[in-house]
């Protein structure tokens, strides 16, 4: 009965501040992201010198302490818990297919239709998934962040 009431307590946590007030919810893992921003690729990269895509996430991830993450970005999307488009939150990992052959990019969902990564072309950068090169490559996206991790992001 006691883990009913804290899963249930957990739920109402996370349920009212992913609410609206997202100004300030966003803040923290916004502040992270925007530190690097324009971070050059780099192909096997996982720091400021420079990210790939899985790189950038684990350094992302890391900073609100989720490191239990796979290097790369096919088996990063293996892992968490399936979420669909429409039911997307802050933190959750959203992954495509951009070279024909199943996953091979992947990034950080922020809110508003927007997640962050690092583009081969154009390194770190924000980007929306309803643009057209993102929404015809989108194939999944995954929850990783347990309650403490998504706390951190929104403080």
């Amino acid at each position: 009965m006691k883990k009913i009431i804290i899963s249930l307590l957990g739920a109402a946590v996370l349920f009212t501040t992913a609410a609206p007030s997202t100004f300030a919810s966003e803040a923290r893992i916004e502040s992270e992201v925007n530190q690097v921003v324009g971070t050059p690729y780099s192909w096997g990269g996982t720091t400021v010198s420079g990210f790939d895509c899985s790189g950038f996430i684990l350094y992302i991830m890391g900073k609100f302490n989720v490191d239990n993450l796979p290097r790369t970005s096919e088996s990063q999307a293996k892992v968490g818990t399936v979420v669909a488009q429409e039911d997307l939150q802050l933190g959750d990992l959203v992954f495509f297919n951009t070279s024909g052959n199943g996953i091979s990019h992947a990034g950080i969902y922020l809110g508003d239709n927007q997640f962050a990564h690092s583009s081969s072309s154009k390194g770190v950068r924000i980007s929306k998934l309803s643009d057209s090169y993102y929404k015809d490559r989108y194939v999944t996206a995954r929850r990783v962040v347990n309650e403490d991790s998504y706390l951190k992001m929104i403080e």
